[in-house]
């Protein structure tokens, strides 16, 4: 054979290798960090279980206004529309996480993700609070019961220990937002700052409980987040408004004392998942920085596109900072802003879409992970990308 024709079957080979093959593992690669979402928590990261479990009665997330930014309807998530998880599951190339409660035995729509997430949820279970006299949402919906319907759920997603081990090493585990209901029941029912502030070590160690539980079972890659900073949030401001201007930061408006809790109990949950990285060497544990997240757009929300008042809700009755707990978003006599992507707050306890996508957009950057989240998958489609 000549050179001539050697070098020509060479360049053949390797135009159809540019053309062919390049492309297709491209993308086989792009959004292939994960191939699945497993989700616990709350209302912040529910997508339905709860308009499940009130059967559509009683859960303001299925009245007028939820949903109306995005879906334009009611879903069942606790905003105006997407929340983090939302963002999150587009940026690694995956669908918006079912509801597990409205889809239980049908394992076709897991396929690529599943949420446990409720509404009103707590870390610590229902006997807690029934011993101390606090009234919850609803029952039956703590983490641990949530890690039941996770257990429940994997002969839908796996036929044998070694399938079961592989399908969940490969996929993103959302460990919350959960425990913020653990201290927002107790304070919205009167309960003191020394009391509530008793309940942090109880509420981590429920967190880290469930977590151990999760990689036992073959998870490898965990989310875990942090509070937001109670002190800024519209229902907290009204319930606990003082005329002492020194209660509150000069540079945000938020309550100090409420700020301060959120950093303590972050602390201690931050001190609990470095020990178990060390239990658990070779899973990757991310801690979801909320507070500081959430904190800056308070600080400047100009330079994030918010210029609406960040401490007043788009839905709700009126007042200070249109919150009333006598007259929530959606219900009668509630109004919504125009323009919902220029505020911060939601209904007074959620947020909306907007400001859930600029802390999604940090977290996802590694900004507001650690480690970043970046180290862990780089194959994200761009937030500012995504319609």
């Amino acid at each position: 054979m000549s050179s001539s024709s050697s070098c020509t079957n060479i360049l053949s080979f390797l135009l159809t290798f540019i053309v062919f093959v390049l492309p297709a593992r491209a993308h086989q690669s792009r959004g292939a960090c994960f191939t699945s979402i497993i989700s616990f928590g709350n209302s912040l990261a529910d997508t339905g279980n709860l308009l499940f479990i009130l059967n559509k009665s009683g859960s303001v997330s299925q009245v007028p206004y939820y949903g109306e930014t995005f879906f334009h309807h009611p879903t069942g998530r606790f905003s105006d529309g997407r929340i983090i998880a939302d963002f999150i599951a587009n940026a690694v190339g995956l669908p918006f996480l079912a509801p597990y409660l409205p889809h239980y035995g049908d394992g076709r729509s897991f396929k690529k993700g599943v949420n446990f997430a409720v509404g009103g949820a707590t870390a610590l279970n229902d006997d807690f609070f029934d011993k101390k006299g606090i009234k919850l949402v609803a029952k039956n919906i703590s983490l641990d019961v949530q890690l039941k319907w996770f257990k429940e759920f994997l002969p839908l997603m796996c036929s044998s220990k070694e399938e079961c081990e592989d399908k969940l090493s490969s996929a993103l585990f959302l460990m919350g937002e959960i425990g913020g209901n653990d201290f927002n029941h107790p304070f919205f029912q009167g309960r003191s700052f020394e009391e509530v502030r008793t309940f942090v070590p109880s509420v981590i160690n429920a967190i880290s409980s469930a977590i151990t539980v999760v990689v036992e079972l073959g998870a490898k890659t965990l989310l875990v987040p942090g509070n937001f900073p109670l002190g800024c949030i519209s229902a907290y401001l009204s319930i606990f408004h003082v005329s002492n201007v020194e209660d509150y930061y000069e540079e945000t408006g938020c309550i100090k004392w409420l700020n301060e809790f959120s950093k303590y109990y972050n602390q201690l949950l931050i001190k609990e998942l470095d020990h178990l990285r060390k239990m658990h060497p070779y899973t990757t544990i991310i801690y979801a920085d909320y507070y500081q997240a959430l904190i800056t757009i308070y600080q400047s929300p100009e330079k994030y596109g918010f210029q609406c008042s960040p401490l007043g809700a788009c839905c709700g009755c009126g007042g200070l900072y249109n919150y009333n707990s006598s007259c929530m978003c959606g219900e009668s006599g509630s109004t919504m802003c125009m323009e919902p992507s220029r505020y911060v707050q939601w209904d007074g306890v959620h947020l909306t879409e907007a400001a859930y996508r600029n802390i999604a957009t940090g977290l996802l950057g590694g900004k507001y992970t650690n480690p970043p989240f970046t180290e862990t998958c780089s194959l994200l489609e761009p937030i500012g990308n995504l319609e």
